[in-house]
């Protein structure tokens, strides 16, 4: 099921490259602005977000509980710095040239982001689920229970999966608009 919803998302960002494509022409009032430094920052903290959710899942399996817990801490955290750089690159586009043809580009690179940023929102819900219940189960005892359940491995191997394609959703966006742009 998940494999499904990610492969529509990846259809409907592919559609809106492809639109972008389409609209860019000079002539149909499509001008190119400069993208924001910042976004080459946040691109290396979802990155590095993906390394470190990588390295909480081989914790996790190697009953190393409380690396488990950091890790996830830190890739939430990485999670929520990438949006609030995505809001200041988007601060900085909106302080660009405003005219027709800007705006024209500016949009797309919003919806772009603005719909990869949801993506981001609905992966940090589910990986706070997973952090509260890792929270939930301090003693050794307790994490290894809930690590040898096949439900719970399901959730955290579903979430790693989701995570990771939204890092790549972003990496594949990043170089499209930079080769655009």
């Amino acid at each position: 099921m998940l494999q499904m919803a990610i492969f529509g998302s990846g259809l409907m960002f592919f559609g809106l490259m492809a639109t972008y494509l389409a609209r860019e022409r000079p002539s149909a009032g499509f001008e190119k602005i400069q993208i924001p430094q910042i976004f080459w920052i946040s691109t290396l903290v979802i990155m590095i977000s993906s390394l470190t959710l990588h390295l909480a899942n081989i914790n996790f399996k190697q009953d190393k509980y409380l690396n488990y817990r950091i890790l996830m801490g830190i890739t939430l955290s990485l999670g929520l710095a990438f949006i609030a750089m995505q809001f200041l690159g988007w601060k900085e586009i909106f302080a660009q040239n405003s005219t027709a043809e800007v705006r024209n580009a500016r949009g797309f690179i919003y919806l772009l982001s603005g719909l990869h940023i949801l993506h981001i929102i609905l992966g940090l819900f589910f990986l706070i689920k997973i952090f509260v219940e890792a929270l939930k189960r301090m003693s050794y005892i307790e994490s290894f229970i809930y690590s040898v359940n096949p439900p719970n491995q399901l959730k955290i191997n579903l979430i790693i999966f989701y995570w990771h394609f939204v890092d790549m959703l972003w990496v594949v966006l990043f170089s499209f608009l930079l080769w655009r742009n």
